[in-house]
């Protein structure tokens, strides 16, 4: 990984060079609201590379920890698809979302007083460890060519068949009324959107993904990731300067 530091301290034409020849691998701390396919756009505009690409998908209304390679680092990516990755969120219970998040409305809600933190607990360990779970209609998986989400927005709706993910660790770190704050670490291939929405199923009260935001992919920790905002002015006025020097 390229530091924070190391990196800034780097005049913009060597950050460049560097990203177009031997590659950099780049941390960022994506902000809600923002595509994945986004910020590598940002990462090839301002440090002007054709290579680029990243880790793994994070929906726009997740938060946190994308991995940007460029240049040759870019045969790095498939072993980061493989790693395992950590988040942290909200889960809302008693409520039900087609999307299993907020991108769509709840159509239906349930009494939730009957539920207790034991109860929670138990279906929690159900779904911990090597689970079979059912990717989202509201997602990027392919059907005949065709991603799932384009699909589902026109209403349409298909049978998805299972997958087999290891959640190796899912703990519960609040309950604050019908909101489940929990940190999960899980490997390739995990919806957390569908755990939210399994967990609500094994509660019988139905649940949905409020917050979520990745902190970590393999070693790389969202607390050592760029600010998008700082990364693209520090590149803009390095980038424009040396556009001027070349005219």
């Amino acid at each position: 990984m390229t530091s924070n530091i190391s990196f800034w301290e780097m005049p913009w034409e060597e950050r460049h060079t560097m990203a177009n020849k031997e590659g950099l691998t780049l941390l960022f701390d994506k902000p809600k609201e923002y595509t994945s396919a986004r910020i590598v756009n940002i990462v090839k505009k301002f440090l002007d590379v054709n290579k680029a690409g990243h880790s793994g998908t994070l929906d726009p209304k997740a938060s946190g920890l994308m991995v940007v390679c460029t240049g040759k680092k870019t045969k790095t990516l498939n072993e980061l698809l493989g790693c395992d990755k950590e988040y942290e969120g909200i889960i809302v219970i008693g409520s039900k979302t087609k999307s299993y998040d907020t991108e769509t409305e709840i159509y239906d809600e349930c009494d939730i007083s009957h539920i207790t933190r034991s109860d929670i607990d138990s279906a929690v360990q159900e779904l911990t460890g090597e689970i079979s779970q059912v990717p989202p209609m509201f997602s990027a998986v392919k059907h005949k060519g065709r991603p799932l989400y384009k699909m589902a927005r026109k209403g349409q709706e298909i049978e998805i068949k299972p997958r087999i993910v290891n959640v190796k660790e899912f703990e519960i770190t609040s309950v604050t009324g019908n909101e489940i704050g929990f940190r999960v670490l899980c490997t390739k291939g995990t919806y957390i959107r569908s755990l939210a929405n399994d967990l609500g199923e094994k509660l019988k009260t139905g649940g949905y993904l409020k917050e979520l935001r990745r902190t970590m992919v393999g070693s790389f920790s969202v607390k050592d990731a760029f600010d998008v905002e700082e990364f693209i002015e520090k590149n803009k006025a390095g980038r424009e300067q040396q556009q001027e020097i070349k005219l």
